[in-house]
């Protein structure tokens, strides 16, 4: 049988320039049946043009469990920062491709 040990670890590598980062203000989410696809997009103050700086694929698995580790690390951040908070309406900013997403 295939048993994987239970101290075997994963050995996660990242380059120097994914290491930077890429800063991004708006997500997009749109999903189909079999994926979610999540595009990180920069918009800058008074330029109507922003182009996708990434894009993430996931299963709907993946996604699920995504939001659950997001959620739990951004309770984890308001019971040392205190409460994050939003503005009571959401800033309007008209997207002109594909079909409409949420962020």
């Amino acid at each position: 049988m295939n048993e994987k040990p239970k101290d075997q670890k994963l050995n996660i590598e990242i380059s120097e320039e994914t290491s930077q980062g890429t800063y991004s203000n708006l997500a997009i989410i749109n999903h189909s049946a079999s994926e979610f696809i999540v595009d990180f997009v920069t918009i800058m103050p008074g330029n109507a043009k922003a182009k996708v700086k990434s894009r993430i694929i996931l299963t709907p698995e993946h996604a699920k469990r995504f939001n659950k580790a997001l959620q739990d690390n951004i309770t984890r951040f308001e019971k040392v920062n205190g409460e994050i908070s939003l503005p009571e309406t959401p800033p309007s900013i008209p997207l002109n491709f594909g079909p409409t997403g949420e962020a």
